[in-house]
């Protein structure tokens, strides 16, 4: 039996740790130049206490920075109080950082004054922060915290809260600006949710292939050596016959989707096949895990 691999370094290690805090303080600061150099010059509110900020900005003067730690150091108290729940040291810090990095990038000039530019590039540029905040298992705080607590106390799904809280300060600025700033807002937020998925899964193409037939062993060996993947095999039973039999399962790469095909018909053209797109493969002949 192949012996199981161990983990590089520990979850809990020291040096994992220090990754985890560097990419919390690298995806806050891109996500803070992100907000400088398209959204808040073009009064894009894309949802958030960063959205929240800038409408308060352009009515009000108030800096972003302080608009938003005057609402993530209460939000993140309140999430200690009400969650029932010790938070982790790193949503603390990702609440009071991501502001600092705010202030420290406000000087920068905007790129463009193109609503349309400003919502796709402002919107990918926060979904990166956001996913590298992710990947290092961190938090910025925010409204994040709001829509657990609405989530908890209502009953209401945590897509629907974070959707709550997100529509609320986009129809704010629909309101405070131009309703065609709010439609802006919209595309910036659709594109940051898109952004954090490639972020979080990466351009994955692999697809699960389920395999029924009655050559099973044949197949196998096939998948197993002319195709050089690892397979499973799983238990099923026919739906009209009633009679047992096993579904080969095995995850391809896009590349190997045709030669697969052709694999199984020329071992048994009645076999049935299903491709499913796979979210995400880890694991050896994949991304590492």
């Amino acid at each position: 039996m192949a012996r199981k691999r161990r983990a590089a370094v520990s979850l809990n290690s020291p040096q994992r740790k220090a990754v985890e805090y560097g990419m919390l303080a690298l995806g806050s600061l891109v996500l803070a130049a992100s907000f400088n150099l398209f959204l808040n010059p073009n009064q894009l509110a894309s949802g958030g206490v960063s959205g929240l900020s800038t409408i308060c900005y352009h009515l009000f003067g108030f800096p972003p920075s302080v608009v938003q730690w005057a609402f993530n150091i209460p939000l993140f108290l309140l999430g200690l109080w009400l969650l029932d729940r010790q938070y982790s040291v790193k949503a603390a810090v990702g609440s009071l950082i991501l502001p600092l990095f705010v202030a420290l990038t406000s000087h920068l000039p905007p790129l463009t004054d193109n609503p349309l530019l400003a919502a796709i590039y402002g919107g990918m540029g926060v979904g990166l922060g956001i996913g590298i905040v992710f990947r290092g298992r961190g938090s910025t705080g925010g409204f994040s915290i709001a829509s657990q607590i609405l989530h908890k106390y209502t009953g209401i799904s945590l897509g629907a809260s974070v959707a709550v809280f997100d529509g609320l300060v986009i129809l704010l600025a629909g309101v405070v600006f131009h309703p065609e700033k709010a439609l802006y807002a919209l595309l910036a937020l659709f594109v940051t949710s898109k952004t954090i998925d490639i972020v979080q899964m990466g351009w994955n193409t692999s697809k699960v292939a389920y395999i029924i037939s009655e050559q099973t062993e044949r197949l196998r060996e096939a998948i197993l050596f002319d195709l050089d993947r690892g397979l499973t095999l799983l238990d099923g039973v026919g739906g009209y016959t009633g009679d047992e039999r096993k579904v080969l399962m095995a995850v391809v790469s896009q590349s190997e989707v045709s030669k697969l095909k052709m694999l199984v018909r020329s071992v048994d053209p009645d076999a049935f096949i299903i491709l499913c797109p796979a979210q995400e493969v880890l694991g050896e002949g994949f991304r590492p895990a």
